[in-house]
């Protein structure tokens, strides 16, 4: 695989044992680490500026404005936003595409409209649009995934039946968490926007180990999250359109997002400002301004072919186990930088104890992901899920946990 920098040292995280042995950390899919620059920055904040936002005029809450619209700044020109207004602070992806769902779809959706999604869609890229729809009267359909183990991706070919005038909204993930498939988020918009579909692209898995923009991408709206990127958990955006935001109504209510409040109304503040009721999440908005800054400096194409590396080395390496049942993409297929996999008669929940024990950090479960896991006679996956700071050595260590595992469960 391509030389790449050994970036550890910038992941104070990673730099201990777990009972006893070297922490290899393969769970990025859940989140990441944060490098010392996301964690200075989270110091920095509460120790030199920690004040209110917007409405202060001592000299801590002007800084703290600044910093906090200043990341607001730097985060649209990480997803090449033409308007930082455009830019939601959120909780994280699962809030930002709930504010669509309730916000959008109250205003949108009527009985005999469909919303379309697809079979691999994590939950919460799921259930804000059943609600959604439950709520509306709309139906709800589903672009089906290819294959016994949804080794083909998503049916392209379905989507000329599916995509009608009918369909009024567009949601999918870019990168299944669980299947490792990299839609064609730039075809699958352009075919939606020929029919007049509104576009959702959930870029939880997408957002921190590849380029993104969202005028090249055509979408609507984008969410995403900052723990998935090196940045802190509790903050997320919610990327929209700036017409489309202007005519929507807030989801929540209260201070900081009205112009004018009398005791019969009030009127609310233009974008991002009405989505954004109560004191902001400012110190970690800034710590993930802090995370653009580091990702840019290392590069994204650069942690996308490393990444691509890894998933690549892993599936030939994990391939030689005896009896494993990999699903996603195929080696040769294009594949994020994540492997599920599979053992009959062993559960996932016991590989990724047994790993721990060997200082390796998997995922076990569904992944969010039941309807899918259902579709393919599956009730969990092992995840591993590889990030910047992993190496092809710790493959091996995985590889060699796992055979360790096999043989004590073979008895």
């Amino acid at each position: 695989m391509p030389s790449w920098p050994n970036f550890r040292a910038d992941f104070p995280v990673l730099h201990q044992q777990v009972n006893g042995k070297p922490l290899v950390y393969l769970d990025n899919g859940a989140t990441t680490q944060k490098p010392r620059r996301v964690i200075d920055a989270l110091v920095r904040y509460y120790e030199r500026d920690n004040s209110n936002v917007h409405r202060g005029l001592h000299a801590l809450s002007m800084r703290a404005t600044d910093g906090y619209e200043g990341a607001r700044a730097r985060i649209a020109r990480f997803i090449n936003a033409a308007d930082p207004a455009e830019i939601i602070f959120t909780r994280g992806t699962t809030e930002s595409i709930n504010l669509v769902a309730r916000s959008w779809g109250h205003a949108h959706l009527k009985p005999g409209d469909v919303v379309l999604t697809t079979e691999m869609e994590h939950h919460s890229n799921l259930v804000p649009w059943q609600q959604a729809a439950k709520a509306s009267g709309a139906t709800l359909k589903y672009v089906p995934v290819l294959g016994a183990d949804a080794e083909g991706g998503l049916d392209l070919a379905a989507l000329d039946a599916l995509l009608t005038p009918a369909v009024k909204l567009f949601a999918f993930t870019h990168i299944s968490n669980t299947l490792g498939a990299i839609n064609p988020a730039t075809e699958l918009c352009r075919r939606a926007r020929a029919v007049g579909a509104v576009t959702v692209i959930d870029a939880a898995q997408s957002i921190g180990h590849a380029p993104l923009d969202v005028q090249a991408l055509g979408c609507d709206f984008l969410a995403f999250s900052g723990h998935k990127m090196c940045g802190p958990t509790g903050i997320g955006v919610l990327y929209g359109r700036r017409a489309l935001l202007d005519q929507l109504a807030p989801d929540e209510t209260g201070g900081g997002m009205v112009v004018s409040v009398t005791y019969e109304g009030a009127t609310w503040k233009p974008a991002p400002e009405r989505f954004e009721a109560g004191t902001p999440n400012v110190a970690d908005a800034i710590a993930l301004g802090a995370a653009c800054d580091y990702l840019d400096a290392l590069g994204r194409d650069q942690i996308a072919a490393h990444d691509a590396a890894l998933s690549g080395l892993a599936m030939e390496k994990l391939s030689t186990l005896p009896g494993i049942r990999i699903i996603g993409p195929r080696v040769g297929t294009p594949r994020s930088g994540l492997v599920s996999f599979a053992f009959e008669g062993v559960h996932a929940h016991d590989i990724v104890t047994f790993a721990d024990e060997d200082g390796v950090a998997l995922r076990g479960g569904h992944h969010c992901n039941q309807p899918l896991m259902r579709k393919l006679g599956l009730t969990s996956t092992t995840r591993a899920s590889f990030y910047l700071y992993n190496t092809p050595e710790e493959i091996d260590t995985l590889v060699a946990s796992l055979r360790r595992i096999l043989k004590f469960f073979a008895g």
